[in-house]
Parts: C-alpha cells; sequence; structure tokens
C-alpha cells in the first residue's frame, strides 16, 4: 500500500522517528520553558544536563552494576541536585541582570561540562542496552513497534502532561506563577520564594536527565549529544512561545512529526524544516504559538 506513491511503511517508520524524537524534543524543551517561565534564565546549559543523564545512566550500569530502571530514578535526582547547586552557587547572582548575562554563564558552564566528559570518554559514543523487559517488539502489520520506543513515548506524554497540570492546575503551580509576578508578596504569605527558586532550576535540569536516560538506548552515550540537540530545542521552545509549558509540549511532539513526514517527501530539508517554521512563526507572532502576546 502506498500513499503519495511512498510505501506506507516507511512512512509508518519516519512518523514513529518523528514521534521519538519529538519525545525528546518535548521533555527537553518543557525542562527550558518551566526554568524560563518561572525564573527568566535562558539556560543554555540544558543540553549538558540532557548528556550528563545519559551519562550518570551508563556509569550506575557499568561501575555500580545498576539496570536501566534504577538508572531511570536515579539520574534525574543527581543532575537535579547538580542543577541546585549550580542554582545556588552561579546563577542566583544574576538574577536581576539582563538576560544574556545568564545566557553566557550557561553557555561556558555547558562548554565546560562537555570538554570535562569528552577528555575523560572521548567523542564516540558508547552503548547503552536496552532494558529486557522492553526488548523486542509489535507487528501491527503495516509497521514494526519496538517495544522501547513506544515506552518513551507514552512515558515522556505522561511526564509532559503531568509537569502542565501541576504547574496550571495545583497549589503548588499557583505559588510558582505568583512567584515570577510578585515574590515580594508570595514571601509576606510566608512562603520561601529562593528555595522555590533552587527547586525550580533542579526540577528543570532533572526533566533533561530524564530525557538522557531514556535516550541513551536509542543514541547512545556521547559526551556531544547535548550539543547536536540543543539548538533545535531552543527554536522548537521559540515556536511554543517562551516559558509556556503547553507550548513547549504541543510544538516538541507536533514538530517531531512535521520532521519526519518531511524526512519522507524531501529528505533535503528535514535538517532545516524546523527552523524554517520557527522563522514564520516569529514572522507572523513573535510570542510564539502559545505565548502571551504583549
Amino acid at each position: 500500500m502506498e500513499v503519495f506513491g511512498i510505501p506506507i511503511q516507511a512512512m509508518m517508520g519516519q512518523l514513529l522517528i518523528g514521534l521519538i524524537n519529538g519525545s525528546f524534543y518535548a521533555l527537553l524543551s518543557l525542562g527550558l520553558a518551566v526554568i524560563f517561565g518561572l525564573l527568566n534564565i535562558i539556560n543554555f546549559a540544558h543540553g549538558a544536563v540532557y548528556m550528563m543523564g545519559a551519562f550518570v545512566a551508563y556509569l550506575l550500569l557499568n561501575k555500580v552494576g545498576l539496570g536501566y530502571w534504577w538508572s531511570l530514578a536515579i539520574a534525574p535526582v543527581a543532575v537535579g541536585l547538580f542543577g541546585v547547586v549550580v542554582e545556588r552557587t552561579l546563577l542566583e547572582r544574576l538574577y536581576g541582570l539582563d538576560h544574556l548575562y545568564g545566557l553566557l554563564l550557561t553557555f561556558g558552564l555547558a562548554l565546560v561540562v562537555q570538554g570535562l566528559f569528552q577528555n575523560e570518554y572521548g567523542s564516540s559514543g558508547l552503548p547503552y542496552a536496552i532494558p529486557a523487559q522492553l526488548q523486542g517488539g509489535q507487528n501491527l502489520g503495516f509497521m514494526f513497534l519496538p517495544n522501547y520506543r513506544a515506552w518513551v513515548i507514552v512515558a515522556s506524554l505522561l511526564v509532559c502532561l503531568l509537569t502542565w497540570f501541576t504547574i496550571e492546575h495545583t497549589r503548588l503551580g499557583g505559588y510558582l506563577r505568583a512567584a515570577t509576578e510578585n515574590p515580594q508578596l508570595v514571601q509576606a504569605f510566608g512562603i520561601n520564594v529562593p528555595r522555590m527558586i533552587t527547586l525550580t532550576y533542579g526540577f528543570g535540569t532533572a526533566l533533561a536527565a530524564l530525557a538522557g536516560v531514556m535516550a541513551a538506548p536509542i543514541y547512545q552515550v556521547s559526551p556531544l549529544m547535548g550539543s547536536h540537540l540543543i539548538i533545535v530545542v531552543f527554536a522548537v521552545v521559540v515556536i511554543g512561545g517562551m516559558g509556556s509549558i503547553m507550548g513547549a509540549i504541543v510544538s516538541g511532539f507536533g514538530l517531531g512529526l512535521i520532521e519526519g513526514l518531511t524526512k519522507v517527501f524531501y529528505p533535503e530539508a528535514s535538517t532545516t524544516v524546523i527552523f524554517i517554521i520557527m522563522t514564520i512563526v516569529l514572522l507572523i507572532r513573535p510570542a510564539g504559538l502559545f505565548g502571551a502576546q504583549k
């Protein structure tokens, strides 16, 4: 069976790849949106902490003997604590200054972290096995669906929606949003705003680390894996709207699918289609698809 002259198996295969990429776009852009929306920081170190999540999983497996599921629980917490230290010791000094200072600091931090791992492990990818429970796949008739890739899509979607619900529809999320608008008023109600800001940054980095652990069996573990992805993720955040939680989720999955379809119909444009869409969106709606217009 063919669609526009393209075999259905090839099209569905590319759509699956697009959904996989979209899952990581959504998780990473969600972390960026949380950090920017609630802390007003353009976090260029996000790709580095994504890579750190994958490396923590790799080290837990090869040095400690802990498998994928333990890594999925431990790595985000460990990298989130790293984010907490970074916020307390470095980023805290930049609040109230221009966004450019935070961008430059996090960009430099990303280069340092990437350089340290590259010096120790080189630039080639390191293998990380798919957990035994998720090996194999399902024959759907028109395509073969690997179990692990299906798990990544479902897990990332659930994490994204749970994060959105927490921030938009719970008391904690209300406090977080209020703290960005009027921190003095929130502090007057007895809420520790600096601690809330620190934990928010740690949570944003933990989301990136979670994406890194899930990406390890698919893309292998490499010091450069974050640097290859961060520019695309920033484009996704801009399209969705800087600081928009739902914009990050919808744009992440949607642009992953568009990228997959582009590989089917016009492969030459697959590496630039997201940036073309970003340019069009910025010309028509500078605040992004879900961003608040000023």
